[in-house]
């Protein structure tokens, strides 16, 4: 079993900055993927970014250049830092982990989210 925990979301004006974290525990072989989902209210959830355990990156075509994706693998942990914050940011952040187990096998995880609210 995997636990997640996200923190750093927020209130922020238009034009701010926030950094999201997501520490994953447990027993695992590794962690292959990790990455960052976004709900708006009354959208279709979307990808973010995400980040390979090889530090290979991917990024929604609407944060690109203001978002940033990283991670450690040492301490298992994923990092958002989002720049330049826009009001149609404003969503809750899901953290995902493609985590491959002691026997094997992948399973996606998820966190609990993080309320990100952007005020123009």
């Amino acid at each position: 079993q995997v636990q997640l925990v996200e923190s750093g979301g927020g209130l922020v004006q238009a034009g701010g900055s926030l950094r999201l974290s997501c520490a994953a525990s447990g027993s695992f072989f590794r962690i292959n993927h990790m990455g960052w989902y976004r709900r708006a209210p009354g959208k279709q959830p979307e990808l973010v970014a995400g980040i390979t355990n090889g530090g290979s990156t991917n990024y929604a075509d609407s944060v690109k250049g203001r978002f940033a994706i990283s991670r450690d693998n040492v301490k298992n942990t994923v990092y958002l830092q989002m720049n330049s914050l826009k009001p149609e940011d404003t969503a809750v952040y899901y953290c995902n982990t493609r985590v491959l187990t002691l026997q094997f096998r992948e399973y996606d995880y998820w966190g609990q989210g993080t309320q990100v609210t952007v005020s123009s």
